[in-house]
């Protein structure tokens, strides 16, 4: 009975995360309106710290579903329940001019446990991409003394969402395969509003919506080997199938005369318009007797591939709406790890885990025909045991963050950010014996 009241929480909390992620954007970047917006990098409590860090991760005390493999070394005896929030501050820059803008999310919730000898499992709601902007620009059109004052108003939100369940094999000693298999929905909404202090010429109004509903299936792989008696190398490797979302892109442009209030709206749709790409992933992990681990990561995203839906008013055809390709491949490299003098100890301190990552990653957009913002970022953290009469193996993990994306001759961002996640370690599956 206290198994099933235990469960029936955890589903009720996932559901209160999939509604709480939902109305929450987790960002206020201009950079969002492009695209399907921030990618967000699946980033859980532990390896946030590490700057996201985890392909070749597979410590079975956290849930690291960044490589479905790393669930086969899920502890045979705990059940593993793991969510996390972020805050942070946003500070944007351009031509002089500055601005802060503040931002709380409730990220992700994730379990784990292990189903069978060799076979672990996780379930869990987390965030892939996010959009959330709202911010106007004003200029002047024509002579100085004649001049007609335009502005343009930019609002968007969304982003997309996946739950997912997964599973993680050890076919072979050492040797561990894996795979998510996730149900991806989520929505977007960009607004462009176009207005001119002549009530002569009429406003203009471009929405872009979409609903998207789908899957999405990611695989992982990962090797173990004994380079000595205190020293392990794990490498991994992960990849997800890029594909069409069948889900159809709208675009309602409404023309608006302030002088006559005639109002007319032209709506265009694109069929099966959108989809995600094939990414790839490698990683390298180096265990130092199970106190130092210190590894690099690099994926790549194939967004060269995929199109988006574009309006596009100097065409020369009657056809404004249309797909277009304006990706670039997505590259990142991370560097990172943790050290913990003894995860066991008696000690308090000593089974502080510290962490730290470094980040570099290019943009996956092209933006009036340059590159998009380049991001460069920096994480620190703690994972804290929590300790009390009856558990002494869960985890508080604080972390802290700061990244810059910034783009020749355009906006620059600097955020810093604030990451708190818990891991809940409990010994559900262990039989106890009294004399």
């Amino acid at each position: 009975m206290k198994i099933l009241a235990k469960t029936t929480l955890i589903a009720i909390g996932m559901v209160l995360a999939v509604t709480t992620t939902k109305a929450q954007s987790g960002t206020n970047s201009p950079y969002s309106q492009f695209g399907f917006g921030e990618i967000t990098g699946e980033q859980s409590g532990f390896n946030r710290a590490m700057n996201g860090l985890g392909i070749a991760f597979n410590d079975g005390s956290q849930v690291n579903y960044i490589n479905p493999a790393s669930y086969a070394k899920t502890d045979s005896l705990t059940f593993l329940f793991d969510a996390g929030l972020s805050l942070q501050l946003t500070n944007f820059s351009e031509n002089g001019r500055r601005r802060n803008a503040n931002n709380a999310n409730f990220d992700y919730v994730t379990m784990a446990f292990r189903a069978a000898k060799h076979l672990g499992m996780s379930i869990g709601v987390v965030p892939i991409t996010k959009i959330g902007y709202n911010y106007s620009q004003v200029s002047n059109i024509g002579d100085i003394q004649d001049a007609m004052q335009y502005s343009a108003s930019y609002t968007g939100s969304g982003g997309l969402r996946q739950v997912y369940i997964g599973a993680g094999w050890e076919p072979l000693r050492n040797l561990s395969i894996g795979a998510n298999i996730g149900y991806l929905w989520g929505d977007y909404t960009h607004t462009l509003v176009n207005a001119y202090s002549d009530n002569t010429v009429n406003a203009l109004s471009k929405t872009h919506t979409a609903d998207i509903s789908s899957y999405k299936i990611d695989f992982g792989l990962q090797y173990a080997t004994k380079l000595s008696k205190k020293n392990t190398l794990t490498i991994g490797a992960t990849y997800g199938i890029g594909h069409k979302l069948n889900a159809d892109a709208r675009c309602e442009v409404t023309s608006i005369n302030s002088a006559t209030q005639v109002t007319n709206t032209t709506t265009d749709t694109i069929k099966n318009a959108i989809s995600i790409p094939t990414t790839f992933g490698a990683g390298i992990m180096w265990n130092h007797n199970n106190r130092l681990q210190f590894g690099i990561d690099y994926t790549m995203q194939q967004w060269s591939k995929e199109s988006f839906p574009v309006y596009d008013a100097n065409k020369q055809t009657q056809k404004f709406y249309s797909d277009k390709n304006y990706f670039d491949n997505r590259h990142k490299i991370t560097i990172g790890g943790e050290y913990c003098r003894n995860k066991i100890a008696r000690n308090f301190f000593q089974r502080i885990r510290y962490r730290a990552g470094f980040g570099y990653a290019t943009s996956y957009v092209n933006i009036a025909g340059k590159n998009g913002p380049k991001e460069i970022s920096a994480t620190i953290g703690f994972g804290i045991p929590i300790v009390n009469g009856y558990n002494s193996r869960s985890v508080l993990n604080i972390s802290g963050g700061w990244v810059r994306q910034e783009a020749k001759g355009m906006l620059t961002e600097n955020t810093y950010r604030i990451g708190i996640g818990i891991t809940f370690n409990e010994r559900w599956f262990q039989k106890w014996k009294f004399d």
